[in-house]
Parts: structure tokens; sequence; C-alpha cells
């Protein structure tokens, strides 16, 4: 059994934002092993964000993020159970982060039924060409359209985005950390972003 130090439960509360006793218990359950620590705090609370999935979001806020220079600016609604955690600063910070990275990385929507039918018919037009061009069997092609269209759909939604600072989870992932690391459903509602020229 590895010796659990108080450096380590430090460490890994830092790196995770997760409670002491949490750390605790999964650093005697990964055997001192911070890296797995992680994991298992992820699982976790991945597995907690799923049982309150359902759960009504009738409070939150509105943030507002502009970018250095005033050329950029993100609107976004951000809900959560209660008043009292829409205050807290880890929700907060929740959604100054979102908002940073919509700024960052420009989504069409939230989830692909929010991206313009058009801008999708376009993009699969464009693919049966350069299949075309290639000299794909014409059998197969719609086939990988399709999937050529489902890549496309992680990279323009906001749920299925890598996210700018730390590209090892999606926005949909970090959501669910949040929801678990808090302890209340959250909701990503809708957002808008500006930018001077578009």
């Amino acid at each position: 059994m590895a010796q659990i130090s108080a450096a380590m439960v430090k460490e890994l509360r830092s790196a995770t934002g997760s409670g002491i006793m949490d750390c605790k218990r999964v650093l005697a359950e990964a055997e001192g092993d911070i890296e797995k620590a992680i994991d298992l705090l992820r699982k976790k609370g991945l597995a907690k964000a799923a049982k309150r999935a359902g759960r009504s979001t009738s409070e939150g806020i509105i943030y507002s993020y502009i970018h250095t220079g005033a050329k950029l600016g993100v609107l976004l609604e951000v809900n959560c159970e209660s008043d009292f955690v829409a205050k807290t600063e880890d929700f907060q910070m929740f959604a100054k982060n979102i908002a940073m990275h919509i700024a960052a990385a420009n989504p069409a929507g939230l989830n692909p039924e929010d991206v313009d039918p058009k801008v999708i018919e376009k993009e699969r037009e464009i693919y049966r060409a350069q299949m075309l061009e290639e000299g794909k069997p014409e059998n197969i092609i719609d086939k990988i359209v399709d999937g050529k269209v489902e890549k496309y759909y992680k990279e323009v939604c906001l749920l299925s985005q890598q996210y700018v600072k730390d590209p090892q989870q999606t926005i949909s992932e970090l959501l669910k950390t949040t929801i678990g690391k808090i302890g209340e459903n959250i909701q990503i509602k809708r957002f808008a972003r500006f930018q001077i020229g578009e």
C-alpha cells in the first residue's frame, strides 16, 4: 500500500479542484499514481454528472467576455440549479473558460441541430466533388461523405470541440467534470460571438 502524503493530496487537488477526502480516496485506490488518480476522479465526476443530467436548470448567469483590443466579444448563457451555485467562483470560472473558448474556436452552434443546413449541404457537395476527383467508387462515396460530415460537426459544434486550454478533453467532457465538481446540473444554454468586420 503506497503512502499518501499531504503533498500528493495537495497536488491532486490543485490539478482537479476536487475535495480533500475525494483526493485521498482516489490516491489510495490508484496506489499513489497521480495520473491514474486524475483519471479516476474524472470518471467519478462523469458518473455524478450523468445522475444530475435530468435536473432542472432555471438559475445561472449571462457571462460577457471582451477579448483584448475590443474587436471580439462573446455573450454566453450558462444555467445551473441554484442561485447559490451561480455565484460561486467555480461556476463563474467555468463560464469564463467557455466564453474564452468560443472566442478562440468560433463554434457554429452548440449541437449539430444548430448548424445551418445550407452550410452542411455545401460541405457535402465539396466532399462529394473531392471523392469523385480522387476516383473513389460511386457506391462508397456517400458513406465517406457521411463520415466527413460527422467529423465536420465535431469540429464546429461547441459541445464536441476539443477544449482549447486542454485538447485532451472536449467541451462536453469539461462540462460533465464541472457538474461532478460543483454538484449541480449545468447547461450551456446559448451563445453569440461578435467580431468586428464579420
